[in-house]
């Protein structure tokens, strides 16, 4: 399969770990994928009230661009993914977004949701396959325990997202496995670490923050691993030794292509 890869704003500042190692990896493991061009930031927030088009538009623009090049749309970030997705849903089921959308957009080609949205975790599944990065795996990461936090925006809600079981997912721990570390199962994996709460609230995000990663001690993880870069700001602002990285940090460390720093 084609990608057209949509890093979003904050893997270009922030979280370029995120979206370096991925490039290395993709490159590594062959994935026929190029960077839009010109893209533009998401929206960042999924916009919930029905008749807001305005805040939709950026992401169906990107969406559209993509399917005029028969591309499937890869995303890294949760956040992104999320709003992309969501976006995508409401074109293919919403007769007035949908028609608000292309008439203010005018495209060459009326967009009703065509575009597949994957997440790169999805692409590392159905694509190149577990089975088949184990085969590629250089450096494997034996003896590792690696615990997965999802968040809440990759599973969430679960019939529109459709990446995993909300309650019981396993994308991630199969991942773990593929690049030979341990998976850590524990409770608050699925919670959410508090979000854009630490605008206005540290100490409730804190609060989220150190149940997650109490959890996840508490069952040996020796490090956690997650898609989300305000995920990874929150956990790491209260994780008292316990590192947090990029899941593309540990493939690219797998594949024998992160920096030897």
């Amino acid at each position: 399969m084609a990608y057209l890869y949509y890093p979003g704003c904050t893997l270009k500042t922030k979280a370029k770990a995120l979206d370096q190692y991925a490039i290395r990896s993709m490159e590594a493991l062959g994935v026929d994928f190029i960077e839009k061009d010109d893209w533009q930031c998401c929206g960042a927030v999924y916009p919930m009230a029905r008749d807001e088009i305005a805040p939709r538009l950026s992401a169906v623009r990107t969406l559209a661009d993509a399917g005029e090049e028969n591309r499937a749309l890869l995303i890294l970030c949760s956040a992104c993914h999320h709003v992309m997705k969501r976006v995508n849903h409401d074109m293919q089921t919403d007769e007035n977004i949908r028609q608000k959308v292309n008439n203010y957009s005018q495209f060459k080609t009326p967009y009703a949701g065509e575009t597949a949205v994957i997440h790169f975790l999805e692409m590392l599944r159905d694509h190149v396959g577990f089975d088949n990065l184990k085969t590629r795996v250089t450096n494997p990461l034996t003896g590792r325990k690696i615990g997965a936090y999802y968040g809440c925006l990759l599973l969430r809600p679960s019939g529109v997202m459709a990446f995993d079981n909300p309650e019981n997912p396993s994308i991630m721990e199969d991942f773990i496995r593929a690049i030979g570390a341990d998976p850590v199962i524990y409770s608050y994996r699925n919670e959410c670490c508090g979000s854009y709460a630490a605008i206005e609230s540290r100490e409730q995000v804190q609060s989220c923050c150190q149940k997650v990663l109490a959890s996840a001690t508490d069952k040996g993880a020796d490090a956690l691993i997650t898609a989300c870069p305000l995920c990874l700001h929150n956990l790491e602002a209260y994780s008292d030794g316990l590192p947090v990285y990029y899941f593309t940090q540990l493939l690219a460390q797998a594949l024998g292509v992160q920096d030897e720093k």
